[in-house]
């Protein structure tokens, strides 16, 4: 056992709140939906979810896929089935590939049309604490990190070694000290860490003792303009004004979609001037079965590109513009200009924002 404290199934929820969670509670909260994929049938975890969303007026959405039992059934959850998927409003739907982590692209759409105006996602192995109901907010009270590069942010979180997926190994160690001051700031992206088996890569899982507990009650961070470092799907809140940044790639590894996401959401959060916020654990994973090699095979275009991705956002010139379906085709043209992606990747970028415009018109 590394830092913090581990428990089996059965983890407590009375663990000390994520700090930027209880700093502004708005009299209103905006309408929320949970988002999920999985081929599982109604396990604990996604029973959990469930009667969360149920007791929190959440909308819960689970987008499954030609694996998924044709007789899922939940209380509290709205199961998306491929077939619904084809035969719904969304031409996403019928585009994305199946098999494919990119049909939480459709669920995202699902969940907007239906009046969310806060998405949190998270997958079907991750247990959520009470803590993770509560109301998002955009504002907090933060630590702000000014770097230009990688940041391993789960140092500030843990004592002991540890960095997450999607991070150059070449830069885990490397971290810079993060101020003391305490800011309030607009952060309309938030990732909250998992205790258990953090979302690490198969390098760190092959070689390094799990379970990990990072340490209760930090303080969140915000890396603003010029700190890079990636985000995933597993405990992951968007505010309405960066619903376009939920999209994932489809014509990629796996292991690095919710990734390369995170890098396209980056670099135009801070041409923006918003930082990417992380804050502390609000669920625990029991993590579904992987093979480590292939998750690593998975992974090698990560240790491969992620330098060169990163360096070619940056250098990207948005000029004054602040409209972000324009400056997400600019990112993914420079990935799929490079070979990072696969060229289907401009139809389906161009469905998905065309769906969304559409979603939210309404």
């Amino acid at each position: 056992m590394q830092s913090g404290r581990h428990f089996p199934h059965g983890h407590p929820d009375h663990r000390p709140c994520p700090q930027s969670l209880i700093t502004h509670h708005p009299a209103i909260s905006l309408k929320t939906a949970l988002v999920v994929t999985s081929i599982s049938a109604p396990n604990p975890v996604l029973k959990s979810l469930a009667a969360g969303a149920i007791a929190h007026d959440w909308d819960f959405v689970v987008a499954g896929d030609t694996k998924s039992p044709a007789d899922f059934e939940l209380e509290g959850c709205r199961f998306l089935s491929v077939a619904a998927q084809q035969s719904g409003l969304h031409q996403l739907g019928r585009l994305c590939p199946v098999r494919s982590y990119a049909r939480k692209n459709i669920a995202y759409l699902n969940a907007i049309a239906a009046g969310a105006r806060v998405i949190v996602e998270t997958d079907d192995d991750n247990f959520p604490r009470e803590t993770f109901w509560l109301p998002r907010v955009s504002r907090s009270a933060c630590r702000p990190v000014d770097h230009e590069g990688w940041v391993n942010v789960y140092a500030y979180f843990s004592e002991s070694f540890i960095y997450p997926r999607g991070l150059p190994i070449d830069h885990a160690r490397e971290t810079p000290p993060v101020p003391a001051e305490i800011m309030e700031i607009e952060c309309p992206l938030q990732q909250g860490l998992a205790d258990a088996n953090p979302d690490v890569d198969a390098v760190y899982r092959m070689l390094f003792p799990l379970p990990f507990d990072f340490n209760p009650g930090v303080r969140a961070v915000a890396l603003r303009d010029g700190a890079w470092c990636p985000f995933n799907s597993q405990n992951t809140t968007f505010f309405e004004q960066v619903f376009p940044l939920l999209y994932l790639p489809a014509h990629c590894s796996f292991r690095m979609t919710d990734i390369w996401r995170s890098f396209v959401a980056q670099r135009i959060l801070h041409h923006l001037g918003h930082p990417v916020m992380f804050h502390g654990s609000t669920v625990w994973q029991e993590r579904n079965d992987h093979s480590l090699h292939r998750d690593f095979c998975d992974e090698i275009p990560g240790y491969q590109h992620n330098h060169a991705i990163r360096k070619t956002l940056v250098e990207l010139d948005f000029g004054n513009t602040t409209d972000i379906p324009s400056m997400m085709e600019r990112c993914y043209e420079a990935l799929i200009r490079y070979g990072w992606v696969g060229a289907g990747e401009e139809e389906h970028l161009t469905v998905w924002l065309s769906d969304l415009e559409e979603c939210r018109s309404k």
